[in-house]
């Protein structure tokens, strides 16, 4: 069989549209299979990124004797959606196509089960979070395999000057490198605190409210934190409770101390904020920092990236995870489950993991404690609770315990930010309760 070399080939329209037995056990071709695979992945930002992955693939082809090609595809302009969109609408495309966040489910009648690889993987390198769970299962079946690429946490990254100048906190100590958290004392009176006391030095956090994935992954880590549920899991919309109105009330007192144009901010804002020296806290992960040490290293030596607040129902942190899918129209499903067991494996995820400079995040819990995180810098050590070594936050996503497919809806509506921002902006609390009821309702009949 002829063999080739894996090749990046260029993104184009046409892509768009058109137990440890089993852990170490190679792939067997069958007299179905075609010896050949292709991969759709995401192009990552972090320059060497695609190259580890490229070479961990090449290495298990080259093993394998499988010819395989891999697309990387950008998520600029949501090209990536796009491709899922269309893959699945004419079912013809990629074997593997990585997934974010909410499209496993909205694709799931289309995916191949991956319960043996899952559960293997899981046996070997721990269980998964219970965000990983809620959007990469339906019922019994594993919709995708819990990628490394790509899943990240938004948690707060603090200016360990500025929080220890006009808040009095010492991020590092509260989040110490190498050791757990001493946090009790972090909560959202203290965060509320914090807030305003940056503000009146002149260094507001810097948290959107806008429309887009960061805004809303943030206020909705803010509401699980006051147990601020809009619409039940069994997909009753409840949103007319004490919970909410609470945390519109924080969120209120809140917005009064962020920058004024907030509620227009995208996913960039809070990074050009960081990098800018403007603030004293964003929410993200470690790309505002990364881009500080190229372009303004002097700030980066002042970051640190900790966990968030607690609130009266506990302490929850964004996390967005990405899967890696195989279509069940695929040519070579037995050669994609074997690619994505050795993606998988611990030595694997340790490259990808150290490529990406400490973005990429693993979802098992023996995976988070590697040494890129701990090595990190400046300052060393600025990642080590980045990958929420110590389990002290519940990893989450906005808008649930809601179903999915509403869920989904409820986050790319972008209604929990678009709550807070009615009622901060003078709205009486029932009228903004009752416009989210019905825009809720709405998504029911969708």
């Amino acid at each position: 069989m002829s063999r080739r070399k894996l090749t990046r080939r260029q993104f184009v329209a046409a892509t768009a549209l058109s137990s440890a037995a089993l852990i170490t056990a190679p792939y067997v071709r069958s007299a179905n299979a075609a010896g050949k695979l292709s991969l759709g992945l995401w192009d990552h930002w972090v320059p060497g990124a695609n190259k580890a992955s490229t070479d961990l693939i090449n290495e298990w082809a080259a093993r394998e004797k499988v010819e395989v090609s891999i697309d990387y595809i950008p998520s600029q302009g949501n090209k990536n959606l796009l491709t899922i969109a269309a893959e699945a609408q004419a079912k013809s495309g990629h074997d593997i196509l990585a997934m974010p966040t909410w499209w496993p489910h909205a694709q799931a009648d289309l995916l191949e089960p991956v319960n043996e690889i899952v559960e293997a993987v899981i046996k070997q390198n721990g269980d998964v979070n219970g965000t990983v769970k809620y959007l990469g299962k339906a019922g019994e079946k594993w919709l995708g395999v819990p990628a490394c690429i790509g899943s990240q946490i938004k948690g707060p990254c603090s200016r360990i000057d500025l929080m220890k100048k006009h808040a009095g906190i010492d991020v590092q100590e509260m989040y110490p490198a190498g050791a757990p958290p001493k946090a009790d004392a972090w909560t959202t009176d203290a965060f509320l605190k914090a807030a305003e006391a940056c503000h009146k030095g002149g260094v507001p956090f810097g948290i959107g409210l806008g429309e887009t994935s960061d805004s809303v992954d943030t206020v909705g880590a803010f509401f699980l934190a006051f147990g601020a549920q809009v619409v039940d899991a069994k997909g009753n919309v409840v949103v007319k409770n004490d919970n909410v109105r609470q945390a519109l009330e924080y969120y209120k007192k809140l917005m009064a101390f962020l920058p004024s144009d907030v509620a227009a901010w995208d996913d960039g804002s809070n990074n050009r904020w960081l990098v800018s020296g403007k603030g004293a806290m964003i929410m993200n992960p470690p790309s505002a920092w990364a881009v500080a040490k190229r372009d303004a290293p002097q700030i980066a030596e002042q970051c640190w990236t900790h966990g968030f607040p607690v609130g009266p129902k506990g302490r929850f942190a964004p996390f967005l995870p990405y899967f890696w899918t195989v279509w069940n129209f695929s040519k070579n499903k037995e050669a994609a489950k074997s690619v994505l067991l050795h993606l998988s494996q611990p030595a694997a995820v340790e490259k990808l993991v150290a490529a990406s400079g400490g973005y990429d995040l693993p979802a098992f819990e023996k995976l988070t404690t590697l040494k890129t995180w701990a090595e990190e810098s400046p300052p060393k050590g600025t990642l080590y609770h980045y990958p929420n070594p110590h389990q002290h936050q519940t990893l989450s996503i906005a808008a649930s315990p809601a179903p999915p497919k509403i869920a989904q809806q409820i986050y790319t509506q972008a209604t929990l930010t678009k709550m807070c921002v009615r009622f901060y902006q003078g709205e009486a609390m029932e009228k903004t309760l009752a416009w989210a009821e019905g825009e809720l309702e709405g998504f029911m009949r969708s």
